[in-house]
């Protein structure tokens, strides 16, 4: 415990933007509403935000708005009494699927938080990652002639080296990495993984088996698994993304990134032959799919042995047997390096050192 208390506290007049920036520098996923004495009204997670930012709610609205729509003014979120044991806490955490909990005295007023990661050392994440390397990277000829596109350098070390050294701080201990194009470059560099801090193993695909058909070759995975293209730079919240699946008891979470276009032209809407409106150069907002998903091991029974097949042919698959797949607005920074541009973009954003854009960020792609 001893947190720094006040980056976990809000008032119910904070905006929604503003719960998203407290959130992003506590990297706990929540933080506790109190009133004006400290004493405490609610919770706001990380999914509650995302789930807001899939109503369309803007991000100005007051949090009070998100409290009053759960009704969790009037049912306090899970909260311990001071003097209460780690032996207590670790117990109300199992019972209520919590990592955190707001410590309070006899007026409800909030003293401490205690965590899981204090209360169990070396916790990481129930989770294996893979991530899709094979590809040819046409688009980034002639750069991609020598070089697999994920080992493109990105802030003086490559791509891919960002997203598993961000897995391995965020508590993976094993990541699998699908290979086709140039895989001895991959491999050459990665090794078995120890000098990276965990264990990287290697698929290869002698033919192209598309974004999902290899998941079918990793052994040894009866939980959740992470797959990301090997050509993205974000510095998502892994831990949100697993608490929100696990919260939706989904068979797939889909990371979607908002995408707005603006329109150079006024739209005329029409009622057959008659004008009913104008709307001068209107801005399209759609969630598009950014390349990050996670599966429930129930998932991996929809995909075929042996043939070429995307994750969004499983997507389409699933929602056709009716199983639950769900959607993750990233509102972190995320760059997909599908271009010359794009590239140039990445390398003017990381260093090595880590991603030097502001990590909270939403609207225009």
């Amino acid at each position: 415990m001893n947190v720094e208390l006040e980056q976990y506290l809000v008032f119910p007049e904070c905006s929604i933007r503003e719960v998203m920036v407290s959130i992003d520098r506590n990297s706990g996923g929540i933080v506790f509403v109190v009133d004006q004495k400290r004493c405490l009204v609610g919770s706001i997670s990380d999914g509650d935000v995302r789930r807001a930012i899939l109503k369309g709610i803007q991000l100005d609205v007051p949090i009070k708005h998100l409290l009053d729509e759960g009704a969790k003014v009037d049912r306090r979120p899970v909260a311990a009494q001071n003097g209460t044991t780690g032996a207590e806490l670790l117990r109300m955490m199992n019972e209520h699927s919590v990592r955190q909990i707001p410590i309070v005295n006899a007026e409800w007023q909030v003293l401490d938080i205690a965590f899981l990661s204090d209360l169990v050392k070396d916790y990481e994440l129930p989770l294996r990652a893979v991530i899709m390397a094979g590809g040819y990277g046409v688009r980034l000829r002639p750069l991609t002639d020598e070089l697999p596109k994920p080992m493109l350098p990105v802030g003086g070390q490559p791509l891919l080296q960002h997203t598993i050294e961000q897995l391995k701080k965020s508590g993976f201990s094993r990541v699998d990495l699908t290979t086709h194009y140039k895989a001895n470059v991959i491999a050459d560099h990665f090794g078995d993984g120890r000098d990276f801090g965990l264990q990287i193993e290697y698929i290869h695909e002698d033919s192209p088996l598309g974004t999902a058909g290899a998941l079918r070759e990793v052994e040894g995975c009866d939980g959740p698994l992470l797959v990301m293209n090997g050509d993205i730079l974000t510095q998502l919240n892994f831990r949100a993304l697993m608490d929100y699946h696990r919260d939706h008891k989904a068979f797939l979470t889909v990371g979607v990134r908002q995408y707005q276009v603006q329109v150079p032209y006024g739209v005329i809407e029409c009622d057959g032959t008659a004008v009913t409106g104008i709307s001068e150069k209107p801005k399209l907002s759609f969630f598009v799919n950014a390349g990050i998903y996670l599966l429930d091991p129930r998932a991996r029974n929809y995909i075929p042995g042996g043939q070429r097949f995307d994750m969004t042919d499983l997507m389409q698959r699933l929602v056709q047997e009716g199983c639950p797949v769900v959607s993750f607005p990233i509102v972190e920074y995320w760059l997909d390096i599908g271009s010359p541009l794009d590239y140039e973009q990445a390398k003017q954003d990381a260093t090595a050192n880590g991603i030097v854009k502001p990590s909270v960020t939403i609207g225009i792609v």
